[in-house]
């Protein structure tokens, strides 16, 4: 493939580039002329960044090349690129400006020579992505304390094992249900399809495991059936997906609800370890005894301020008596009082009562005459404001220019319309409008003069 390069920035006609200028014309150059291109390679020096981005140098016998691979394109790949791995990348020529360095921005990625397979899961993939299957919001969290584990694989995988090994350990109390199919082979898809549907049918499994250990992506073909995946998006018992190792990734692990990156750890996510239950379980019984300690501790306390308020019923009676009897006393000599002392108190309050209630009279008067001083005040207040206003309106009609022009006086202004205040800047035979009293005139300079002629 030839590839032309005609120079079309006029940056390059500049006698002095910096250094940036130039590299960025190379950058345009490049980006403008090279088109999208698909490289295969080997891939050495890897690196995924905490960004989420790849890093990595692409080569073969010959050269190499350094590769970026930012996140939002690296997740849709499939699968985590080992060094020595051969891939084929769909990337755009750069210039990475800073240093000058040429490299390239890959947009996908597959496994070199098996381009068919890769295709058809890339199409796939896009097809139930499209259509919702991968949707976040759709997945279900698998019941923490399951009744029932169920596993799909096959009898004779290492990856049972694994799963039973790790379900032993960490929960030997929850049974598990096998439902057995291969994992590899012409009809391996279906078989496990058929035993997905058998689980959802029985219904006596809270939390479903779709197993098998690595291989190529011929081996793990089966974890990308349409049918199969449309199953496990649409399975009303939540499915954990721990298919090859951590860097395999199947269409199962997309529309699953969980994917682990091994069977081992799809059977620690399914459930939580009877150690931690244990724990769990024994904190709280700690947590119940000294609550329960607690409350008989207030419980006694209680009972201690009730005993020390109780008196016996003799006690009261003998209390209430001598309380009635000194009542009976007070009521007799409350009578006894001479009605002197009532009386006293009555002509007392009647001679406050007279003095407390007010003069009417002389409170009106008072308030006549507060009426007349503020009409007064009003008449002083308005006669001021009548004389301010004459002084203003005096001052305004002595400042009126008409008034002036009525005296006798004139206003000059030259052919812009300026006021003429300075004779001696006047031209011979320059026009002058003259504005009077009434009307105005148009006259000649015959001569100017500095000073006025006395008359």
């Amino acid at each position: 493939m030839t590839i032309e390069f005609p120079v079309k920035n006029h940056v390059f006609t500049r006698d002095i580039m910096t250094v940036a200028q130039l590299n960025q014309a190379v950058g345009q150059l490049l980006e403008t002329n090279v088109p999208v291109v698909w490289v295969r390679g080997e891939i050495s020096n890897f690196t995924q960044a905490a960004s989420g981005h790849w890093y990595f140098t692409l080569k073969d016998s010959r050269a190499a090349v350094r590769t970026v691979m930012f996140r939002s394109r690296a997740a849709a790949v499939g699968f985590v690129p080992r060094a020595g791995d051969q891939v084929e990348v769909r990337a755009r020529v750069s210039l990475y400006e800073p240093r000058g360095d040429y490299q390239l921005q890959a947009d996908a990625m597959r496994r070199a020579g098996l381009g068919n397979l890769y295709e058809a899961f890339l199409r796939l993939k896009a097809q139930l992505e499209s259509e919702g299957l991968f949707d976040p919001a759709a997945k279900r969290t698998p019941v923490a304390l399951p009744r029932a584990i169920g596993v799909i694989t096959s009898l004779h995988a290492a990856a049972l094992r694994d799963v039973l090994s790790a379900l032993a350990r960490r929960a030997p109390q929850v049974p598990v249900v096998i439902y057995p199919a291969p994992v590899q082979g012409a009809d391996a898809a279906a078989r496990l399809a058929a035993q997905l549907q058998a689980a959802n049918a029985r219904q006596e499994v809270d939390t479903l495991l779709l197993v098998r250990g690595g291989g190529s992506i011929e081996d793990l073909w089966s974890f990308n059936d349409e049918t199969l995946a449309r199953l496990v998006a649409a399975s009303p018992i939540p499915v954990i997906s721990g298919v090859g190792h951590e860097t395999d990734f199947t269409i199962v692990d997309f529309v699953a609800d969980l994917r682990a990156p091994t069977p081992t750890a799809a059977a620690e996510l399914a459930c939580v370890p009877r150690a931690d239950l244990l724990g769990q379980v024994g904190q709280a019984a700690r947590r119940l005894a000294r609550a329960q300690q607690r409350r008989l501790e207030i419980a006694a306390q209680r009972l201690d301020r009730a005993a020390a308020q109780l008196i016996s019923p003799a006690s009261r009676l003998a209390h209430q008596a001598e309380r009635l009897n000194s009542l009976r006393h007070r009521l007799a000599a409350a009578w006894g009082r001479p009605h002197g002392r009532r009386a006293a108190r009555l002509d007392l309050a009647v001679q406050r009562l007279a003095h407390a209630t007010p003069d009417t009279g002389r409170a009106g008067e008072r308030l006549n005459s507060l009426a007349r001083r503020m009409v007064q005040a009003h008449t002083r207040h308005l006669d001021a404001r009548r004389a301010r206003i004459a002084a203003v309106a005096a001052q305004l009609r002595a400042l009126d220019p008409q008034h002036t022009l009525a005296r006798g006086y004139a206003i000059a202004r030259d052919a812009q319309g300026r006021i003429v205040r300075d004779g001696a800047a006047l031209a011979g035979g320059q026009e002058l409008d003259l504005k009077f009293a009434a009307g105005a005139a148009r006259v000649h300079v015959v001569e100017p003069r500095s000073d006025s002629p006395e008359t």
